[in-house]
């Protein structure tokens, strides 16, 4: 899962919200830095990390991927999954895509003083090209990808990856519906465990 997916699974809470967008910038046990929702989106981020990366249709989506993008096929398939999400967006909340994303924008920048250096880097960047939204599309899909590959000097192609979605599409599509619907469980059970 990627950021969409990771932001819509923080619940309601702002600071769960915070703690799992900033996460992968949060090394080891540097968590307990912060306050306790901040701490529990951070510790949800990585328990949506873990289960989705063993899960068996998230594997059958790199299984697609790996001839062609070796060890970056998993960064991939949560990007189509951001994807999935943003292109079936209404089947999970009434909430429109673009009011939810601007609804995290501003709770995020609101607070990115006390985020660490690597997710203060992000957040304006995503802010500004709308990222979350962008996912709805191909277009906008291709972009993210082509971004990632020149973070990775090319040595990833994941420019060329959006081929693939197209290719085998529904495929795509119904692996997210089925990881989805188990991490979206697990997540809400992560954040109400009585």
């Amino acid at each position: 899962m990627n950021y969409l997916a990771h932001l819509y699974l923080s619940g309601n809470n702002e600071d769960v919200l915070i703690g799992n967008f900033i996460a992968d910038s949060v090394i080891g046990s540097k968590y307990k830095d912060y306050t306790s929702k901040i701490q529990q989106g951070i510790l949800l981020h990585r328990q949506i990390d873990t289960h989705t990366d063993a899960h068996p249709n998230f594997r059958t989506s790199t299984k697609r991927l790996h001839k062609n993008y070796s060890h970056y096929s998993g960064v991939i398939v949560d990007i189509f999954f951001d994807h999935f999400l943003a292109k079936n967006w209404s089947t999970y909340t009434s909430i429109s895509l673009a009011d939810y994303a601007q609804h995290c924008y501003t709770i995020l920048n609101k607070n990115i003083n006390i985020m660490p250096e690597k997710a203060q880097y992000i957040l304006p960047h995503m802010t500004k090209g709308n990222w979350l939204l962008s996912y709805a599309s191909i277009e906008g899909i291709s972009s993210v990808l082509s971004g990632m590959n020149t973070r990775t000097q090319g040595r990833s192609r994941m420019d060329r990856a959006s081929f693939e979605l197209e290719q085998y599409y529904s495929d795509f599509e119904r692996d997210f519906k089925i990881v989805f619907e188990d991490i979206n469980q697990m997540s809400a059970a992560f954040l109400n465990p009585y």
